[in-house]
C-alpha cells in the first residue's frame, strides 16, 4: 500500500527538520514546501506562499492527507513588519485557498500560531480559553491567521496549535537559548542580554515534534491545543543550569539594544488539553534539552 502523504510547509527549518523525521518514522512520506526547493532534495517542492498559483499547483501535485505548516515569520523582533504580515496572514491563506480547492481534501490541516497571542496574561498557567492579548506585531499577525482560518474551518478539517517557546540543537542563535548555550560553549566570560527578567515555559522541540505527529495521527478537527511544558523558567534559571552543565560561572550584562519595549514578561501555559486529548506526555525537562545542546549531538 502507498505511504500517506504529509505535506509540511518550513521542512527545512528549525522544526520542520524535526517533525519530518517524526513523520517518516511513523510511515509517512513527506513533502516540503520552500522558495528555494531545498537544493533539490527529494520530497522538496519550491512554491512561494505568496504566489497563490504556486501554492494551487504544489497543492495538486503532492495531494496531501495531512498538512503541517509551520513556515512563518517566527522572530518577534524581525525587522520587515510587511513581510511579517504578508507571509503569516497572506501566505496560510493561499494555502487555504488552494487546500479547500483541490480535487482530494486533506484529513486533517494543523497550523501553527503561536502562544505570544496571549501577550502579558493576567491569569496563570494559560489555557487555551485565555483572551487574546498580543503585545507585539508577530503576535497580531499570529491573532489575525487564526481569525482568517476561520473563515475555512467549513470547507476543510484545521487544527489550531499555540506553541509556547521551545529550543533544541540547530535552533538559531538570534534566540535565546541556543545564544546562551553558544556563549557556554565558547566559554566566553560575558553575555549580553535585553530583558533579564522574563519567564518563558521552555520545551524540547523533539517533544514538540511528537506533538505534531500525535495530532496528525488522532486528527482533533476544529481543536485548538497549547504545545507546552506547565514549568516556567527565567534567565537566571536557565544561566544557572548551564554554569552546573560547562562547569563555569559567566557574567551578565544588560546592552539596552537587546531590550525590547512591549516585551511579555511572563509566558508559562497550561497543557491539560493537549494531555487529556492527545494522551501524550511531554517527557524531556529543560536541563536535559540544555545538555543536549551544549554537547551538540
Amino acid at each position: 500500500m502507498a505511504k500517506p502523504r504529509a505535506l509540511l510547509t518550513g521542512r527545512s527549518g528549525f522544526t520542520g527538520r524535526y517533525v519530518t523525521c517524526e513523520l517518516e518514522q511513523a510511515g509517512y512520506e513527506v513533502f516540503g514546501l520552500s522558495n528555494h526547493g531545498e537544493g533539490g532534495a527529494l520530497g522538496s517542492i519550491r512554491a512561494d506562499l505568496l504566489d497563490r498559483e504556486a501554492m494551487r499547483l504544489a497543492v495538486e501535485a503532492v495531494r496531501p492527507d495531512v498538512v503541517l505548516h509551520l513556515a512563518a515569520i517566527a522572530f518577534v523582533a524581525h525587522g520587515d513588519v510587511d513581510e511579517m504580515y504578508r507571509v503569516n496572514v497572506v501566505g496560510t491563506r493561499n494555502l487555504l485557498e488552494a487546500l479547500a480547492a483541490s480535487s482530494k481534501k486533506p484529513e486533517v490541516v494543523i497550523l501553527a500560531s503561536s502562544a505570544n497571542i496571549y501577550g502579558n496574561a493576567k491569569v496563570e498557567p494559560i489555557t487555551e480559553d485565555t483572551p487574546p492579548a498580543p503585545a507585539n506585531d508577530y503576535a497580531v499577525s499570529k491573532l489575525a491567521m487564526e481569525y482568517m482560518a476561520r473563515l475555512w474551518m467549513d470547507k476543510l478539517p484545521i487544527v489550531i496549535t499555540r506553541p509556547f517557546n521551545y529550543t533544541g540543537v540547530g535552533q538559531s542563535e538570534q534566540f535565546l537559548i541556543p545564544k546562551i548555550v553558544a556563549h557556554f560553549k565558547r566559554r566566553d566570560q560575558t553575555i549580553e542580554l535585553g530583558n533579564t527578567d522574563v519567564i518563558r515555559d521552555f520545551s524540547d522541540v523533539r517533544d514538540v515534534a511528537r506533538s505534531y505527529r500525535r495530532i496528525a495521527e488522532k486528527k482533533p478537527v476544529g481543536q485548538i491545543f497549547n504545545l507546552c511544558g506547565g514549568v516556567g523558567h527565567s534567565l537566571d534559571d536557565v544561566i544557572a543550569m548551564m554554569v552546573d552543565i560547562a562547569g563555569y560561572q559567566i557574567t551578565k550584562q544588560i546592552n539596552p539594544a537587546f531590550v525590547r519595549a512591549n516585551e511579555v514578561h511572563r509566558l508559562v501555559g497550561s497543557n491539560s488539553r493537549f494531555r487529556s486529548a492527545m494522551n501524550l506526555q511531554t517527557t524531556i525537562p529543560l536541563n536535559e534539552t540544555l545538555a543536549w545542546m551544549y554537547s551538540g549531538d
